[in-house]
């Protein structure tokens, strides 16, 4: 008889511990289809928006390797500098329009919106000196003269782009928060599609050369921000946006603060790398140092991108479970936000591995490039996996409204670790680029070790009441209301 309840028992406890078994798959596989619903459509509109980029990267390094070097510049340090201030700034617009959105206050998304373009516009124009006199910057920074004078030349074609960023990263995180990003996809995909074809048709059949190159990119950048707009104002957000509003020129100083914030949190990182790519050009031969770690630090960027979706769908997720005032499932989102992310890691550190003494050739045919591109290929593996934990980790604290302590952390494990060990190791030690991406490798590590014990740390029931308090002390009045009183 006790041997009958003793088997009773067992069976009961493993009906129990099955079920569990089945409500985590399930849980798993809800939250995974939330995570994939924002972040694929990111993932697609980021990749697309980077490779043309690239594509222009590669037309342009086909013309000269002066040209290359010269883009290599522009973009890793003059227009990194001005986009990473830019999306920082917009990044306010990801935590805010998250929370309302979790909160159900969604006729405050299309004012939070404007707020960022305003406050962006005016960054932006103030941003416009290190364009317009982007040549004389680079000689005075000590690059060699005729890459500096390239570089100024190129410089005065992003501005069109760069103001152009003003609105299509908002728009982005703003349809983000509210999960109608898929259009934002379709509109990259035809966008890199028009970029490629036009880049052909300037470039190679009508030989406009950096012209060309470079109106390619503007006229696919911008078809991006027309269409966007279209949307938005031709009535497919109809609970978010209600139309232009007085109401975005209140509060701006809230949102300034909080843009700011965000705005040194993304610059420390992005800056990071332009950085690097500053001393690279001070190397032995800067040409080719230049050319090599600024192709694979976009290779390195375009996988990033696949990172920068899930970023978008940690801040999303985590902002709208704060939101919401669910700690619960917010702690489960991490959990399958940063298991998902690694694996994509992984699997996208084997090509780098396998095909890394090729890479340099989808660039240019400089042998001199190919074989500096192929020595740092191993670092490149490195890199890339990291990429996949620490932008999660990012992306939460972007939703929970942290980025000024994510700002704290980035300045120490950059600018006290990183840069200065890669100094060490690329001149004192004599590794030159190499070096350089060491140095860059160890600063990532200490920040992902900390902004995963940042994490673990975090009292996520203070988040949410913080949450609640903020999104009480700006919400307006939605018209709706005011109609019916």
């Amino acid at each position: 008889m006790c041997r009958g309840m003793d088997n009773g028992i067992h069976d009961k406890l493993l009906r129990s511990e099955g079920k569990e078994v089945g409500d985590l798959k399930e849980r798993v596989y809800d939250e995974s289809k939330k995570i994939w619903r924002i972040a694929l459509p990111g993932i697609v509109a980021r990749v697309a928006a980077f490779g043309a980029l690239i594509v222009t990267q590669s037309f342009i390094g086909h013309i000269s390797s002066v040209d290359l070097a010269a883009y290599a510049l522009v973009q890793t340090l003059t227009v990194r500098f001005a986009n990473g201030i830019l999306i920082g700034m917009s990044s306010a617009t990801e935590t805010l329009c998250g929370q309302a959105y979790g909160a159900k206050q969604y006729h405050m998304m299309g004012i939070y919106l404007q707020r960022s373009w305003i406050v962006n516009l005016i960054i932006c124009t103030l941003l416009m000196p290190l364009f317009i006199f982007g040549g004389a910057i680079f000689h005075l920074l000590g690059e060699e003269s005729d890459i500096a004078s390239a570089a100024g030349y190129i410089s005065w074609w992003f501005i069109p782009m760069v103001y152009n960023f003003v609105f299509t990263l908002t728009i982005q995180m703003y349809l983000q928060a509210q999960q109608k990003n898929i259009v934002v996809a379709w509109i990259s995909i035809v966008q890199f599609i028009v970029h490629v074809l036009l880049s052909w048709l300037f470039v190679y059949h009508l030989n406009l050369g950096i012209p060309g190159a470079m109106t390619a990119l503007n006229i696919s950048s911008l078809l991006v921000s027309f269409v966007e707009l279209a949307y938005i104002l031709g009535g497919w957000c109809p609970e978010t946006w209600t139309g232009f509003s007085s109401a975005a020129f209140k509060d701006l100083l809230p949102v300034i603060k909080l843009s700011i914030s965000s705005g040194v949190m993304v610059c420390l990182e992005l800056w990071y790398n332009s950085i690097l790519v500053l001393l690279a050009g001070y190397m032995h031969n800067a040409e080719v140092a230049i050319s090599a770690f600024s192709i694979c630090l976009n290779i390195n960027g375009w996988e990033f991108m696949l990172c920068l979706g899930f970023l978008g769908a940690a801040c999303v997720r985590i902002a709208n479970e704060l939101g919401r005032g669910d700690v619960n499932a917010t702690k489960f989102s991490i959990k399958v936000l940063l298991s998902t992310s690694v694996l994509i890691g992984v699997v996208c550190t084997i090509p780098c591995l396998a095909f890394g003494h090729n890479l340099g050739y989808l660039f240019t045919n400089d042998e001199a490039v190919v074989k500096a591109v192929a020595n740092l290929s191993h670092l490149l593996a490195i890199s890339v996996l990291l990429n996949s934990i620490y932008p999660v980790l990012s992306g939460v604290s972007v939703g929970a409204g942290l980025q000024g302590t994510v700002a704290i952390i980035n300045l120490c494990c950059y600018y006290i670790v990183g840069i200065p060990i890669g100094a060490l190791l690329g001149y004192i030690a004599g590794l030159q680029v190499e070096g350089i991406w060491i140095g860059m490798i160890i600063g990532i590590l200490v920040q992902t070790l900390a902004l995963s014990y940042m994490a673990f740390k975090t009292d996520w029931d203070l988040q949410v009441k913080l949450a609640a308090e903020r999104l009480q002390r700006w919400a307006l009045k939605s018209p709706d209301k005011n109609d019916s009183a």
